[in-house]
């Protein structure tokens, strides 16, 4: 009884880092660290490693399971479904038609998350600089050059739950973030949403297999290179990482698609968006009759920003009152 309770515990821990991978910003390491269960987590994900792929290709499925700490790995990744799962139709609808203000508060978050990381970095010097501006170039260059329709295909989607996963042991990012760089947080927010509604259809269920196949393969193939690269050469990963973040927030400055805007005001125009979106002479008619919703972004902002501060302290006090360091953000 006390093992089932124990697994209880650790599924309602992972309803909260589901909830906050589903938002980009707010990193699910934060919230594993605060329940708890940081510790566990990445000694539970590099334990799948050749030993496990041994024991699991051999028949030696109850050594496996408890090689990896399977009961905890389950219980945490049902968790996480959960959440995901419950939130993704709230999600595609804030995006459909609040979109200035759900924008708005992603651009808060990751605006916070990148001030608290270069927060974590002591005794700047030149070389910091430069890894910063890199990032910095870096994450522009890949949010300005990349198409805004990102391909559909499945090896694409594959590809995303590969590069998504990593973000459960790097440190600052989360998940849903990387998705947004790669133009795939709304599509799986929408075929999510229709699984979850009854709409689905057999290609939605293919979708979130294979980005879970995916997600698979880059805990396997870049999992342990991360850690490594974060334990060696830890400075400079997280002054890229947040050069990064802050260089990507042009992709979520909340009035840089105002198609999307336009659509959320005046949904009679949605059906001419079904093909190739709305014509240009179109977005331009309702440029200037869209309300721009200013002052609702600034609040929202604001509250994006807050919300990861509140995370924060609440993690450095956690981890004072235990005598130990938090991981950084």
């Amino acid at each position: 009884m006390k093992n089932y309770l124990k697994y209880l515990f650790v599924t309602v821990k992972g309803i909260c880092m589901g909830a906050a991978d589903v938002i980009p910003g707010v990193s699910g390491g934060t919230i594993a660290f605060m329940t708890g269960i940081y510790e566990e987590l990445v000694g539970s994900i590099n334990a799948i490693n050749g030993t496990a792929v041994k024991l699991f290709f051999t028949g030696r499925f109850r050594q496996f399971w408890k090689h990896i700490n399977g009961n905890f790995l389950f219980s945490l990744v049902l968790g996480i479904m959960i959440s995901i799962l419950s939130l993704a139709k709230l999600m595609q609808y804030l995006l459909d038609y609040q979109p200035v203000q759900t924008w708005a508060f992603f651009f808060g978050l990751i605006v916070a998350s990148s001030i608290f990381i270069l927060r974590g970095i002591k005794s700047w010097k030149a070389n910091d600089f430069v890894m910063l501006v890199f990032g910095i170039v870096l994450g522009v260059v890949v949010c300005t050059l990349a198409p805004t329709e990102t391909p559909d295909g499945l090896w694409f989607i594959f590809c995303c739950g590969a590069i998504a996963i990593c973000a459960m042991i790097l440190p600052g990012i989360s998940g849903s973030f990387i998705l947004l760089v790669l133009g795939k947080y709304k599509y799986m927010m929408g075929v999510l949403a229709d699984i979850v509604s009854g709409k689905g259809d057999w290609l939605d269920f293919v979708t979130v297999i294979v980005f879970i196949l995916g997600a698979l393969f880059g805990i396997i193939a870049f999992a342990k290179f991360l850690h490594w690269l974060l334990q060696h050469y830890h400075r400079q990963t997280l002054l890229v990482m947040a050069g990064f973040i802050i260089g990507s927030l042009v992709k979520v400055w909340p009035w840089s698609n105002m198609q999307t805007v336009i659509l959320s005001q005046f949904p009679d125009l949605r059906p001419l968006a079904v093909e190739n979106g709305l014509a240009p002479e179109l977005i331009e008619q309702y440029s200037g009759m869209v309300d721009l919703h200013v002052g609702g972004a600034v609040a929202f902002a604001l509250v994006g920003l807050f919300l990861v501060v509140g995370i924060e302290l609440a993690g450095t006090w956690i981890s004072r009152k235990r005598g130990t360091d938090a991981p950084s953000e």
